[in-house]
């Protein structure tokens, strides 16, 4: 297998109070743990927080990839939003995925189609099968 790109980054701290950073410094910032039914303040990230941005990038970019494969070369002001849930049972903590996509220059049935295919190329989509429930919608104006 090709590596195509790699990164990292290291975290320093507990999980109440830490810090991270990736080796080139894009990311630089303070961790905080969230509390239930709140995030913290707006000075902290956290990982779901995290997960989300990297997620919904690269669901972004993978419904770039299959539109181009398909021949679709402008899918306008399209967008993903992914709302990261941490859930906790009485046997452990867990996360949930809900990806919404926007894709404005679409009909309904090719939208669908394309979301459906993306999550079947996407890294992160890959990364959590079978180990999150992952709801994927599309978003119609």
């Amino acid at each position: 297998m090709k590596t195509l790109f790699k990164t990292r980054a290291t975290h320093v701290g507990g999980c109440r109070d830490g810090h991270v950073q990736s080796d080139d410094g894009l990311i630089d910032i303070d961790t905080q743990l969230p509390r239930e039914n709140q995030l913290t303040d707006d000075k902290y990230s956290n990982a779901q927080q995290l997960f989300a941005a990297g997620y919904a990038t690269s669901f972004a970019d993978s419904l770039d990839v299959v539109a181009k494969l398909r021949g679709l070369e402008d899918l306008g002001d399209y967008s993903v939003t992914a709302t990261i849930a941490y859930k906790h049972e009485e046997d452990g903590n867990y996360m949930e995925a809900v990806l919404d996509a926007y894709l404005p220059t679409l009909k309904r049935a090719k939208a669908e189609e394309l979301v459906n295919a993306a999550h079947k190329v996407c890294p992160f989509s890959k990364a959590t099968r079978d180990n999150i429930t992952v709801t994927l919608n599309l978003l119609l104006d």
